[in-house]
């Protein structure tokens, strides 16, 4: 119960976007870096699902935390899944040829996935429970919210 209300309040203290927390995460099927990626496969995880470009200067910034967040917790249950949204692939492997990734890439071309998520900005990010339902999204990517945003991740690996 405890961390059921800390995940609410920080939900409502850090993440202002309009998706409604606490509902079923739009299923994606995508191709990825290494083949076919879905939140199917990853049921039972917290997912740190992570819309990006190659064009967006705060996804450059944004990467390197994302490897360090995967590193730190993929033993307890976490997945990034990172989806790049450059209407270009190459665009795209150009940028992650410069970036040291640890995590699950995704490539949609389309801008389907996004708009099932309903994105109002680049960087976009939503965090999924093991349930499968979305319990925080964020918009952008500053220094400041990266312990808010850990903090929320560590409330749904505990709970």
């Amino acid at each position: 119960m405890k961390h059921s209300i800390s995940i609410i309040f920080l939900t409502l203290f850090l993440f202002s976007h309009s998706y409604a927390a606490f509902n079923q995460a739009p299923e994606i099927n995508l191709p990825g870096t290494d083949g076919k990626v879905s939140l199917e496969q990853y049921k039972g995880k917290v997912i740190y699902l992570d819309f990006w470009a190659s064009w967006c200067k705060p996804c450059k910034i944004s990467f390197p935390w994302l490897h360090d967040i995967k590193q730190r917790y993929a033993d307890q249950g976490f997945e990034i899944i990172a989806i790049s949204l450059d209407n270009e692939r190459k665009l795209a492997d150009e940028f992650l040829a410069k970036m040291d990734v640890n995590f699950t890439v995704a490539f949609d071309e389309s801008g389907k996935s996004a708009s099932a998520y309903k994105l109002k900005g680049m960087p976009s990010s939503y965090l999924i429970g093991r349930d499968g339902k979305v319990y925080a999204s964020h918009i952008g990517f500053r220094e400041k919210d990266k312990a808010k945003l850990e903090q929320v991740i560590r409330d749904l690996l505990n709970k």
